[in-house]
């Protein structure tokens, strides 16, 4: 392709007033692209990188052609051909608003509505994000009739994900002027030809690590262009152990929007893959709350170019001496810094206007940051009331946190938190305390009034209290969290105040409410699938109100953390079946959005508490569960191990159902070992109990499944015979996916049986089934075969068109089958 020449055309078209001279300058540009960008001019990263960012503009010189053919009022003409690049590009928000356009001008508002709907569905299923505002708002506007071209979202939404985590910086930051000044000159000096700049802030809990970080951070953000990231590596939580390289490692590569199913199973190529993705760009890395070296080390980049802030507690010395990161200890405020915060938050006159209570406030908060925010908070809420009447004597008789240094300061402090503790009313100060018990980083409010045992309205006027006294935080609406320091104070109270059976019962609500909010959710995305029985809940829960597949997933999405978390706390408190039902009920949020160590992590937590007990439906499933994310993660050896003993366990326990769902898994990890004939044997064995248990779903897979090993072992015919029945079983109990799956298989026979106009027929049934739900792999899988039926028939435009779709999907995605699309594109 002349790159200069698609250039000038596209350059040239863009100042053309004229919609239809402007489309025909961009069809003229966009006829010079003959096969893939490139071919073979350049090879390895670099090819890679230049590829992508020549597919980026040839699709920016698409969506100006189609723009300027709504102009010409030509909408009927390109609705086809956004219906094909919706699927082709299901992510970019600007195609699903062009073609609801498209549709609106056509008179067929029903039909654009119903693109928004379906455009929302694939957001949430693959990014768990809502639609962004200008699509909402088109959505609006042709609700209201009044739709326009300019309501159209610009070229390239969401067709590049530049990672932007920074927390807030706080409006109230005062001082360490000094500090920002040092962290910017450690850095710049630090940074060289071969290395990435390391920087390590120390200092005591609450002395304002992180807001400093977080303040640099956002002011220096325009140095990095590819992007910020920021992880807590809750190195000192009083609840969750610390973060490892085992967790943190996989959420840093899909936010470098590397799909689930390729992250490494090993930590060393996970490690290298990271490293690989950072080279050759300018990124920032917040490494908040780090507890030791060996949580960052393999976090650190391997190349020049990045910079990365990490802050702890401890001084880290070895990340001094192996690592080259610089030292910025941060120390307690100045008497004139603190000073100033507070004339931030309670206003210069007030503090002027009381001196000598300011200075006792200064001095009994130990020049804290974090104390002296919770005392201005408690000031500010109490504006008619002296500072001097507000900081009382402590009623406080501990003398010790472990979180501070020194025991002098740590008295302090406490009794600083206490203040605002002790103003709190009855229901407040027990819903802080018991909050001490969550193991999250936040907690959503339904979930707060379980663990409370209230009602959801008492439980939100209750948290807009301790917002309120600022010893929580509303994070994003309805979720709150608070700093780990306060965290501790909470345990520290739960302990001391609350019997324990009250402790107990308090986890039984929280784990209950998790538990069948992710049950019910579970059922919303799987409405197919045979439920594990969870029994009731306990009086006092609170679950969430979900009423579709959509919200369910947005709810998995928005819990995650908590959700992993929450498995292991019910497990280490002895809830052992709270642990197991919950890491079940995690899997389908898991499979959709592959989560492979998470589902593998939950699910190895669950069996060590449920190991050599009684409950052997629950080792069961959870044995089950554990090979299949073992299987995904290429742990073959390891699957075979657990699904064997999950088919021992369901067995014994008569469970045909269960034993044929795990049939099934073994023979798809058979058919991923290329050994189709032991495939058949299991996918037969597993129909035969799926029609003993009288399971119509069950039979449904089964057929289909048998129908595919027969299809990869020749017997065309007998994947019909299979899979033709399998259609109505899979209507009949709602399973999309898997009807789509079965679609396919027959699409497939069809075509090796010479009936092409069937095959043609089964695939796109297939490929709009996939994309309806959002399942990309297997749509550009199915892509592929689509076209290698039209190829067959000569049509060769077609054929390549689904190849092209296929490798644009699997080259977003990541995946190694892209190659296969590729190369019949030559």
């Amino acid at each position: 392709m002349d790159l200069h020449r698609f250039n000038r055309l596209v350059d040239e078209a863009r100042a053309v007033q004229d919609p239809s001279a402007r489309s025909a300058r961009l069809a003229s540009a966009l006829d010079l692209w003959r096969g893939p960008a490139l071919g073979d001019a350049a090879t390895g990263d670099a090819r890679e990188r230049l590829c992508s960012e020549l597919e980026e503009s040839r699709f920016a010189a698409i969506s100006d052609r189609i723009d300027a053919e709504l102009d010409a009022g030509r909408h009927a003409d390109v609705v086809a051909e956004l219906s094909s690049l919706t699927i082709e590009h299901p992510l970019r928000e600007r195609l699903h608003g062009q073609l609801m356009m498209a549709l609106y001008r056509c008179g067929r508002r029903a039909d654009a509505l119903d693109a928004f709907r379906r455009a929302r569905q694939l957001l949430v299923t693959e990014l768990g994000l809502e639609p962004g505002p200008q699509l909402r708002a088109l959505e609006a506007s042709i609700i209201a009739d009044t739709a326009r071209t300019e309501d159209l979202l610009p070229v390239g939404t969401r067709a590049r994900v530049v990672p932007a985590q920074l927390p807030p910086d706080l409006a109230s930051f005062a001082g360490r002027s000094e500090e920002l000044r040092r962290l910017d000159a450690l850095l710049a000096e630090n940074g060289s030809a071969t290395a990435p700049s390391i920087c390590l802030v120390t200092g005591t809990a609450g002395v304002g690590k992180t807001t400093l970080a977080v303040r640099w951070a956002q002011r220096a953000r325009d140095r990095f262009p590819d992007g910020q990231m920021y992880l807590n590596l809750r190195g000192f939580d009083p609840v969750d152990p610390p973060a490892g390289p085992s967790e943190t490692l996989p959420v840093l590569l899909q936010t470098l929007q590397v799909p689930a199913e390729r992250i490494p199973a090993t930590l060393e190529a996970q490690v290298a893959s990271y490293r690989g993705l950072l080279a050759g760009r300018r990124m920032l890395i917040i490494l908040d709350n780090v507890r030791d070296a060996d949580q960052v080390r393999p976090l650190l980049p391997g190349a020049p170019g990045c910079a990365v802030v990490i802050t702890s507690r401890n001084q880290l010395a070895s990340l001094l001496v192996v690592d080259g990161a610089r030292l910025l200890p941060l120390d307690l405020l100045s008497a004139d810094e603190a000073r100033e915060l507070l004339a931030h938050r309670l206003g210069a006159e007030r503090v002027a206007a009381e001196a000598g209570a300011v200075d006792d406030i200064i001095a009994k908060c130990a020049r804290l940051p974090l104390a002296l925010a919770i005392v201005a908070a408690r000031a500010a809420t109490h504006p008619a009331f002296a500072l001097a009447a507000l900081v009382g004597a402590s009623h406080d008789p501990r003398v010790s946190l472990d979180t501070l240094d020194g025991g002098d300061q740590a008295t302090r402090v406490r009794a600083v938190f206490s203040w605002s503790y002790q103003s709190l009313s009855h229901g407040a100060a027990r819903l802080f305390r018991l909050l001490g018990l969550h193991p999250g980083p936040d907690i959503a409010a339904p979930a707060a009034a379980s663990l409370a045992g209230t009602p959801i309205g008492p439980a939100r006027l209750l948290l807009d209290e301790l917002a309120r006294a600022h010893l929580v935080s509303e994070n994003s609406p309805g979720r709150y969290g608070f700093h780990d320091l306060l965290r501790a104070y909470a345990a520290e109270l739960a302990h001391t105040h609350d019997h324990g059976t009250e402790r107990h019962a308090a986890l039984h609500r929280l784990f209950d409410h998790y538990l069948h909010t992710a049950h019910a959710a579970h059922r919303l995305l799987t409405p197919h699938r045979d439920p594990v029985a969870v029994g009731v809940p306990v009086p006092e829960v609170a679950t969430e109100p979900l009423t579709d597949d959509v919200q369910a997933l947005a709810w998995f999405v928005a819990e995650r953390a908590v959700l992993v978390a929450v498995v292991a706390q019910a497990a280490k408190a002895g809830f052992d079946t709270h642990s197991w039902q919950l890491a079940w009920a995690l899997t389908e949020f898991f499979a959709r959005q592959g989560h492979w160590h998470e589902w593998a992590a939950t699910h190895r937590t669950a069996l060590q508490a449920i190991h050599g007990q009684t409950d052997h439906l629950g080792q069961a499933h959870t044995h089950r569960g554990l090979a299949i994310a073992y299987a995904r993660l290429s742990r073959h050896d390891d699957a075979f191990t657990h699904f064997n003993r999950a088919l021992e366990l369901f067995t014994e326990l008569d469970d045909r159902t269960s034993q044929g769902h795990t049939h099934l898994g073994v023979a798809w990890l058979f058919d991923r070992q290329g050994r189709r004939p032991q495939a058949l044997d299991h996918a037969i064995q597993a129909l035969a109990l799926y029609r003993e248990a009288g399971n119509a779903a069950g039979q449904a897979n089964a057929l289909n499944a048998v129908g595919w090993y027969h299809a990869q072992l020749g017997n065309y015919e007998q994947t019909l015979v299979h899979c033709e029945p399998a259609i109505a079983l899979h209507r009949d109990s709602r399973d999309r996916r898997g009807e789509a799956s079965t679609w396919d298989s027959l699409g497939y026979a069809h075509r090796h049986l010479g009936h092409h106009e069937q095959a043609t027929a089964c695939g796109r049934n297939a490929v709009e089934l996939y994309r309806e739900i959002g399942d990309r792999y297997n749509e550009a899988d199915t892509l592929i075969r689509l076209g290698d039926t039209r190829h067959a028939v000569g049509d060769h435009h077609t054929a390549r068109e689904h190849w092209r779709r296929a490798l644009t999907i699997l080259h977003e995605l990541g995946h190694p089958d892209a190659g296969e699309a590729r190369a019949r594109l030559g």
